[in-house]
């Protein structure tokens, strides 16, 4: 039987082999979703699923891409944002 702080699904069951060969069971936390396009929705390249204490270590280049909207929009959204900017 679990200890009551395993019992939550907020943690993910990993069945791991141990050295001795037994199969051991280990509650993990959950990844976080992907980033989302603020506009339409579509999942973010280049931005890394960490949790908040690895996205705190990590560098700004490597949380986000190097161009305007990066992080916020989808490459699509943002070409639409900029050529319509660019128009008014």
């Amino acid at each position: 039987m679990p200890a009551g702080k395993h019992k939550s699904r907020s943690l993910r069951r990993v069945q791991t082999k141990i050295p001795s060969g037994k199969t051991v069971q280990r509650y993990e936390k959950r990844n976080p979703s992907k980033a989302k396009c603020g506009e339409c929705g579509a999942e973010l390249s280049g931005i890394p699923r960490g949790r908040p204490h690895e996205m705190q270590n990590m560098a700004k280049t490597k949380k986000r891409p190097e161009r305007p909207y990066g992080g916020y929009l989808c490459t699509q959204c943002a070409r639409k944002k900029i050529i319509a900017e660019h128009r008014v």
